[in-house]
């Protein structure tokens, strides 16, 4: 392989590790949003972490990383919790008649 093209390719790769670890990168744009507090908002469910899982359809594992804060959710599942912490008890009932 070509010197120079490695060289570049080890640079990339060194910068999605910096842009992964949340330190700045040239030319990379970063949205920051509020953490989602999904122990929280489980809880005022007064919902397990299985049931809770089960009922907004993500894995018990990606719940149990949000809950630690390993990860955040994004997209639909943040819309989700979201609703899920305005009010509780209605979008539980609406979940599971759903």
């Amino acid at each position: 392989m070509d010197k120079k093209l490695f060289a570049g390719l080890l640079s990339g790769i060194r910068q999605m590790d910096q842009h992964r670890r949340g330190k700045p990168v040239a030319g990379a744009k970063v949205t920051k949003f509020a953490a989602i507090e999904a122990r929280k908002i489980r809880r005022a469910s007064g919902l397990s972490q299985s049931e809770f899982a089960r009922l907004i359809g993500v894995p018990i594992k990606t719940l149990q990383n949000w809950e630690q804060q390993r990860t955040q959710p994004a997209g639909p599942a943040r819309a989700l919790l979201k609703i899920v912490a305005a009010n509780p008890k209605a979008a539980i009932q609406a979940l599971h008649s759903a």
